[in-house]
Parts: structure tokens; C-alpha cells; sequence
């Protein structure tokens, strides 16, 4: 059995009277690829955030190689550099430039000196197709190559699992491709990634595991064979069967 990273143990999320989520018990093992799909509003965005702590559960524990991180075990800011997250608006610092928004992290958070700090974010900018665009800032930028850098900032300090939330849904069709691209390739490097996303082919072909939520728990979890081509549960037959006629 490969080692567990995370896992979440009877995890609730409530906002005033609404549960989000009901009682989610799952858990991602090192070089895992976890797709997240379901449609808007069945509350995978909200447990994604949870897991980097943006969001605090209602009750239930969250587990990092098996330590309950609201224990206080671990500290908040070195958890968040082990568990990266990527964001569907990018979050991108808009009066840097790419490298400056891929430098600022590490010099703060992990002490990194700045000449370090570049050649490292210089490494991921080029890993994502970005080096020929580090002194631009965003707003000379795509929505593209925004996300890229947004990736390449959350690789630069080096975490073990990078969270995605909804990475491409911001972006113009012609965009999205890019951005998956770049996704893949981290998949194959056996990258540890929990991704939420709308992309269903890429769930299907990347992914190691996929989970289909719907009102707030997880209606059905299986290889992308298993829930793409045998899916057990009606809703995720119904979810499905729209993405499969083009939605």
C-alpha cells in the first residue's frame, strides 16, 4: 500500500443552517492523481478548500501523513507549503512580474534567499512555458499563461500535494489546452494533485482515481474505467450522460 498524504475523516462543512458537506471520507496515497467532478454546487470546491484550511470544517478531522492538522501539531504556513493550491481566478500578485510573483513566496515563507528563490522560480517558469515572459506582469498576460505562472508560483516552493480548483474554468476554450498540458506532464512526474474540475477527458485520461459528488457527499469513488465506463450510482449516470452527449 503506498503511504497515505492526505485524508479527511468524517469532514462537515456547514454555513449557517446549509451543510456543504456531509461526513467525506476519503484519503489521496503519494503520486495519486484525485479528479473531483460533480456539478456546480455539490460542494467540491468547498472541500478542496477545506483540505488547505482557507475554508475550517465544521467537525471531522484532516489528516497530513496522519497528523490532524487542526491540532496544532503542524503549523498552518508550513502545512500550506507542503499543500500547494492552484486557483481558478489565478490569485496573481498584479504589481509583479511573473518572477516576482514566483520569488515572493519563497523568500517569505521559506526563508529562501532571493538568488535562490530565482533560480528556482526560473525552473518551474520554464518547466510551465513561461521563461520568455518573466518580466511581464499580469496584465500583459493571458489567461493562459496567468494560470501557468500560477502554477509554476505554487511549484516553486516545492510542495508535495498541489490542490487545483477548477484551474481552466476561467479560461477561453483555446486556453484551456495549454494549461491541461502542463497538468499532464505534472501528472507523469508523479506529482500527489487533487484536482476539481469541469474537464471530464481529462479526468478520464489523467486521473488515478476520480470522485463524483453531488449534495455535498461523495455519491461514487473509482478508477476513470470504473466511473466513466460502469458508473454504479444513478447520479453519477445522469452527470455523466450529459458530458457524454457534448452536456
Amino acid at each position: 500500500m503506498s503511504e497515505k498524504v492526505i485524508e479527511l475523516v468524517h469532514l462537515q462543512k456547514q454555513f449557517g443552517e446549509n451543510t456543504v458537506l456531509r461526513d467525506i471520507n476519503l484519503s489521496v496515497s503519494k503520486g495519486e492523481v484525485l479528479s473531483i467532478i460533480g456539478a456546480s454546487g455539490s460542494g467540491k470546491s468547498t472541500m478542496l478548500r477545506c483540505i488547505n484550511l482557507l475554508e475550517t470544517p465544521t467537525s471531522g478531522q484532516i489528516l497530513y501523513h496522519g497528523k490532524d492538522i487542526s491540532s496544532g501539531d503542524i503549523r498552518l504556513s508550513q502545512y500550506r507549503t507542503k499543500v500547494g493550491m492552484v486557483f481558478q481566478s489565478f490569485n496573481l500578485f498584479n504589481n509583479m512580474t511573473a518572477l516576482g510573483n514566483c520569488v515572493t513566496g519563497q523568500v517569505s515563507v521559506l526563508k529562501r534567499s532571493r538568488e535562490e528563490a530565482e533560480a528556482v522560480a526560473m525552473k518551474y517558469l520554464e518547466k510551465v512555458g513561461m521563461a520568455p515572459y518573466i518580466n511581464a506582469r499580469p496584465s500583459q498576460l493571458s489567461g493562459g499563461q496567468k494560470q501557468r505562472v500560477a502554477i509554476a508560483r505554487a511549484l516553486a516552493m516545492e510542495p508535495e500535494v498541489l490542490l487545483f480548483d477548477e484551474p481552466t474554468s476561467a479560461l477561453d476554450p483555446q486556453m484551456v489546452g495549454e494549461v491541461l498540458d502542463v497538468m499532464r506532464s505534472l501528472a507523469q512526474e508523479g506529482l500527489t494533485m487533487i484536482v476539481v474540475t469541469h474537464e471530464m477527458a481529462f479526468a478520464r485520461d489523467v486521473s488515478t482515481n476520480v470522485v463524483f459528488m453531488s449534495g455535498g457527499v461523495i455519491c461514487e469513488e473509482g478508477s476513470p474505467k470504473e466511473i466513466f465506463e460502469n458508473p454504479k450510482d444513478p447520479k453519477t449516470r445522469d452527470f455523466l450522460s450529459r458530458f457524454l452527449l457534448g452536456r
